[in-house]
């Protein structure tokens, strides 16, 4: 296959939305591709419209293209269309910039977010003229990297990757490129590199590590060739991590459409259930001084109209009121909407909800997650009735006539009693509105529910998944039940989900069958409309995989796909906090109160940083 702009060119009329391809947005940076070093293709596997609204890769982007001596282009997951085309017309797949085919860099890094994107990976890669699996990609063949929070268990795909990163990239980014530049310019084997690499703070090389198995299928051993840990890599002055100052603005709609600011990272709320919680610990703020000039000027630079506040959780920003105070100021003049993604379950949301929001209100967001008091401790989620119902009355006074909650099915020691809960705890929201609200015609509640799915290093990783047959059966109580004129229920399709948890806590063995389900067809698994669950049950049956070996209960004496990995979790704490969650038992937010002892701040040396403050 030859890359051909010309060629395609010729048949970009006969796929939908061409401008997925194309490039040449406004901010987008195209360098001389004779005149650099290192030659780095950033892949996102999924389409353009998601892709090029996740805030990781740009900042990837920028600090990249900052340097003279490499350049770091954009390529993401071709729709069925434009593959049927590529194949028909022997085309690889290209970058939007330099639109040079994949194969062509040296080094290709995707951005794993999802684990059911994992086979785009492989049409991406085999569109691209790179061969699948390492062990087939000669010295001279692009090295293949990638990172995300699916890096924190990568087993399923280590087949398939050379290198992968355990944590924040952002500051081990250019040490790691400058590395691979000093072997490209070498004679030294592939085994040099990773070598080297291994010295890096949060760089893991599977093949470094063997895995052995016991006759019952789990994990009998992970031997380290090298005893080098991988350890997670980590931001320490968060307050002073980079942020893109060239926004690309796209040609057509994306998902999010609008300016991302990153104000915080890290949470310590201490959701049990949650892994990004758990991963990017501990909590650091960036100065609201240096957010405000750095926003103005991307408004400015962009002529967007929207900018959204981010984190974990935003209203939890120690210096939240000024921020969205000043902002306000200074854009609701100039016509740009500000927003909060992620709202606490109380009236002072709301009320900063209020600042921002215009005279006409869409919907405001709350996540309970749980239907009882019970379950709510069990998964340490510290909101009650009371204040879930106080901010719906805040939200509907304030003229707010939408509210969406997000709950979970399936959660550990779940009861028929906590089912019954999601639906009083709706219904009496309902009540709320039309209580409050003067007109109730556009009074709308939306209840989303989605299925629990336990996650590497958190504290219920060791517990089990229920199966699709369980899931399906609370999906039909509840959808009996939330019914109605004013009510609406979402859920999640039961097999995605549980195809979800089989690659959330899956070892090396499930490559195989990533790989035979792919060429099958299997693509887009996490669109509905393009999920075929029989290729992979099929697949499971023929490799002679259960797939409910990946769902179950682990017990603590178990080796884990992930136990090679170190997040800076204590096992210690993983344990006592799955323990808490049996006995329904509250863990306090560190913030807040004492030290929660998770081993963060001692074991990867950071501290909390708050605005305005040092170190905590």
């Amino acid at each position: 296959m030859t890359t051909d702009w010309a060629k395609i060119e010729s048949f970009l009329n006969r796929v939908t939305k061409p401008g997925r391809y194309t490039g040449g947005e406004f901010n987008s940076t195209v360098k001389d591709w004779q005149n650099v070093a290192l030659k780095v293709a950033l892949a996102f596997p999924d389409v353009y419209e998601i892709g090029i609204s996740h805030l990781g890769l740009r900042i990837l982007y920028e600090l990249i293209n900052n340097e003279p001596e490499m350049l770091a282009e954009r390529v993401y997951a071709p729709w069925i269309d434009f593959q049927e085309l590529l194949r028909e017309k022997s085309v690889c797949l290209h970058t939007l910039e330099s639109k040079k085919a994949l194969r062509d860099f040296d080094l290709i890094g995707f951005s794993l977010q999802y684990e059911l994107s994992y086979t785009n990976i492989l049409t991406m890669l085999e569109l691209g003229g790179v061969p699948l699996y390492r062990e087939e990609r000669e010295r001279d063949m692009p090295l293949v990297i990638a990172g995300g929070p699916c890096a924190f268990n990568p087993e399923p795909m280590a087949d398939f990757f050379d290198i992968f990163v355990i944590g924040e990239a952002e500051e081990i980014l250019i040490p790691i490129l400058k590395t691979v530049q000093e072997w490209k310019q070498s004679a030294a084997p592939k085994d040099k590199l990773f070598n080297d690499l291994e010295k890096i703070e949060g760089i893991y090389i599977p093949s470094h590590f063997k895995v052995s198995y016991l006759p019952d299928g789990k994990i009998k051993e992970i031997r380290s060739q090298t005893e080098v840990e991988p350890v997670r890599a980590v931001v320490r002055r968060f307050d002073q991590a980079y942020f893109p100052k060239r926004w690309i603005v796209p040609f057509l709609d994306i998902v999010h459409d609008r300016v991302t600011y990153e104000i915080q990272r890290g949470c310590t709320k201490g959701c049990r259930f949650c892994q990004a919680g758990m991963i990017y610990r501990p909590n650091r703020e960036r100065e609201p001084g240096p957010i405000f000039e750095e926003l103005r000027q991307l408004i400015a630079d962009t002529g967007y109209e929207e900018l959204s506040l981010t984190s974990l959780s935003s209203a939890d920003y120690s210096q939240i009121e000024k921020l969205i105070t000043d902002a306000c100021g200074c854009f609701t003049p100039q016509k740009v909407n500000v927003s909060l993604p992620s709202l606490r379950v109380d009236s002072f949301s709301v009320g900063l909800a209020k600042k921002f929001q215009s005279s006409r209100k869409g919907s405001l967001t709350f996540a309970p997650e749980a239907g009882t008091e019970r379950m709510r401790l069990v998964i340490n989620k510290g909101v009650s009735r009371e204040d879930l119902l106080t901010a719906a009355e805040a939200a509907f006074k304030a003229g707010w006539q939408k509210l969406k909650l997000y709950f979970m099915i399936g959660l550990p020691s779940e009861t028929e009693e906590d089912l019954a809960g999601i639906v009083e705890l709706v219904n009496s929201v309902l009540h709320t509105g039309k209580r409050v609200c003067s007109r109730t015609n556009a009074l709308r509640i939306t209840a989303s529910v989605s299925t629990f799915v336990p996650k590497a290093h958190t504290p219920f990783q060791w517990r089990s998944q229920i199966s699709i047959a369980e899931t399906v059966a609370k999906q039909s109580y509840l959808q009996t039940k939330v019914r109605g004129r004013f009510l609406e229920l979402d859920w999640h399709n039961p097999e995605t989900s549980y195809l979800e948890g089989i690659m959330a806590r899956g070892d090396r063995r499930l490559s195989k069958i990533i790989y035979q389900a792919w060429r099958k067809g299997a693509q887009f698994d996490g669109w509905n409309d393009r999920f075929k669950a029989e290729i992979w049950w099929e697949t499971f049956r023929e490799c002679g995989i259960e797939p409910e070996f990946y769902t179950r209960e682990r017990s603590y004496d178990e080796i884990l796909p992930w136990s090679h990995l170190n997040a800076g979790l204590t096992m210690d704490f993983l344990r006592n906090e799955n323990e808490k969650a049996g006995k329904a038992e509250p863990t306090l937010d560190c913030r807040e109160h004492s030290c929660s002892d998770c081993g963060v701040c001692s074991g990867l040396k950071v501290a909390r940083r708050i605005a305005g403050g040092s170190g905590v």
